[in-house]
């Protein structure tokens, strides 16, 4: 993994400017939407996220944030409006049930795949014939993106593999210099990126879990598939969402997920401290259970329920590289819910998992 004084460049003044997340100063939205309207990069707060924000219409502004990420080429981005009217501009073949779903999810944390039409670039979907869209609920991101007149592209704002950014100071580690602004509208709400599903095909498919659950949709849609590599199996199928390709989320140190009961946990994570304090190595727990003392480096509370680990996982992901551990021993949860999306992003980033 590249330390992060080899992701910054000088190239590139970044202005960071704070902004109330309850009421957006309007000027520093004007200010933002210009950049975007040159064809510049902006990141900004969603309701799960920071986003690194393009417009998602212009090849050369799209090409800038796959060169600022350092991130793949087929990795499609998902775009994001303000307006479900834009839908019919950015989709073709829209099924009935689309406007089922919106009229639920919409605002909020739900992206929808569907067949793009022609004037969204290639680029921005990775190459793939399919579009991923979804509307923030966040008021700075829905007034950028009103404000700059087109929809965004934008993918979480960080440097490829590395932990997604819950705070404007995370988008600073990596992307200063990089990126023409940065809007610090404080901690973002939920912690891990939107639910995705597919609706090219028959049979709804949710391609990554988040804070709309699977359980939620089902309600909903009745039948809903899951992609086989959410369930831990290998697939040959399009990737259609990001977060499906690559390894992701991941902090600088080796995580080790380790799943059973919490006896059973609590006793794998003493053998494992036991041995890597053995060979010397710098380890970090991040643990569910507060008030639990182990005899690590570094300890952290990530939460006990899924919706305070969602919030705080990638927080303290970076807390353990910034106190330079070499392991993290995390402990698994349940995948009910919430705790899909959680242990998705666990299983994306885990170097080995452990079952007791």
């Amino acid at each position: 993994m590249q330390s992060n004084s080899l992701l910054k460049s000088s190239k590139m003044q970044t202005q960071i400017l704070k902004i109330n997340q309850a009421k957006p100063q309007i000027s520093i939205i004007k200010q933002a939407a210009r950049l975007i309207r040159k064809g510049e990069i902006v990141a900004f707060p969603t309701e799960t996220v920071y986003g690194l924000g393009a417009d998602a219409l212009n090849p050369f502004a799209v090409k800038k944030i796959f060169e600022s990420k350092g991130r793949p080429a087929d990795n499609p981005l998902i775009i994001h409006i303000h307006d479900k009217e834009d839908l019919k501009r950015l989709a073709r073949d829209i099924p009935e049930i689309t406007e089922k779903i919106i009229e639920k999810f919409w605002p909020g944390p739900l992206t929808i795949v569907l067949k793009k039409s022609k004037i969204v670039p290639k680029i921005t979907t990775g190459g793939l014939d399919t579009v991923a869209i979804r509307m923030p609920k966040n008021k700075i991101a829905n007034l950028l993106i009103k404000e700059s007149g087109v929809p965004l592209a934008a993918p979480s704002a960080n440097f490829f593999g590395r932990p997604s950014p819950t705070l404007a100071k995370h988008v600073s580690e990596d992307l200063s210099g990089r990126i023409s602004m940065i809007l610090d509208g404080g901690k973002t709400k939920i912690g891990i990126e939107s639910t995705v599903i597919d609706l090219t095909r028959k049979t709804p498919m949710l391609l990554r879990p988040g804070s709309i659950t699977l359980e939620q949709i089902q309600k909903l849609l009745g039948t809903i598939k899951v992609h086989p590599m959410i369930k831990g199996k290998k697939s040959k199928m399009i990737h259609r969402s990001p977060g499906m390709k690559y390894k992701h989320y991941s902090p600088n140190a080796k995580v080790i997920l380790i799943e059973g009961s919490t006896q059973n946990v609590d006793k794998k994570i003493l053998q494992l401290v036991n041995k890597f304090k053995k060979q010397k190595k710098r380890v970090g727990i991040m643990s569910t259970q507060k008030n639990h003392t182990y005899k690590a480096d570094m300890t952290r509370f990530v939460g006990s329920s899924p919706d305070k680990i969602a919030a705080n996982l990638f927080k303290v992901f970076r807390e353990f590289d910034e106190g330079k551990m070499d392991v993290i021993l995390a402990h698994g949860i349940s995948k009910k819910g919430l705790g899909l999306g959680v242990m998705n992003r666990l299983d994306k980033a885990a170097h080995k998992k452990i079952k007791v």
